[in-house]
């Protein structure tokens, strides 16, 4: 019965992070030591190199973990995994990305590993993301890749938070930042009084 009782995660999480050779099972995430969230959601990918091989596998690989996805997928990456996400969610079929809720990227690094004209890895066509997406980093680099993709800073708490056990909490946020965006999209149609003909 207690099991019947018990809310259901809205999200299917997937977390996506860099491999770093040796410690990947012992380096704390930054979402735990950040928020106390788990250390793994449902699907855990790793990006092993910083080759296009190797990106291309990871990307064929996050497709196929979407695409089995029981519920909407939320992302959660750090790193230069923040990077790879962008670059994946540019790139890939609409089918997929539309089963993606939102993200929450962790210290990401500087976004001009984006940029199409320097060749890089992760370059991607400039776009919003088409989903809500949250940035946990104090430095400039997390305030430029919000803007990059039309998302927004999360605070980091100033005390560490207490364990939660769940991924609730991220869930949460993405619910009332979507809720947000909804509301400020009616509160704008409303203005032009488009909403009353919907």
């Amino acid at each position: 019965m207690a099991a019947e009782l018990r809310l259901k995660d809205p999200f299917s999480i997937i977390t996506l992070s860099m491999a770093t050779p040796g410690d990947q099972a012992d380096r704390e995430m930054p979402w735990e030591s950040l928020f106390a969230w788990p250390r793994r959601g449902d699907v855990q990918l790793a990006l092993d190199d910083h080759s296009r091989e190797a990106r291309d596998i990871w990307a064929t690989r996050l497709d196929h973990a979407v695409a089995q996805a029981d519920k909407a997928v939320l992302l959660v990456a750090e790193g230069a995994a923040c990077l790879a996400s962008i670059w994946w969610v540019r790139l890939s079929p609409s089918h997929y990305v539309s089963k993606v809720a939102g993200a929450v990227f962790f210290q990401p690094p500087p976004p001009g590993a984006l940029d199409r004209q320097g060749g890089q890895l992760f370059a991607s066509p400039d776009a919003a993301l088409p989903f809500p997406s949250l940035v946990a980093d104090p430095s400039m680099r997390g305030s430029a890749l919000a803007q990059l993709c039309g998302g927004r800073l999360l605070e980091a708490p100033i005390a560490a938070p207490a364990a939660t056990g769940m991924w609730r909490q991220a869930q949460r946020l993405i619910e009332r930042l979507s809720a947000g965006v909804v509301e400020q999209d009616l509160r704008v149609l409303r203005t032009l009084g488009v909403a009353d003909r919907l």
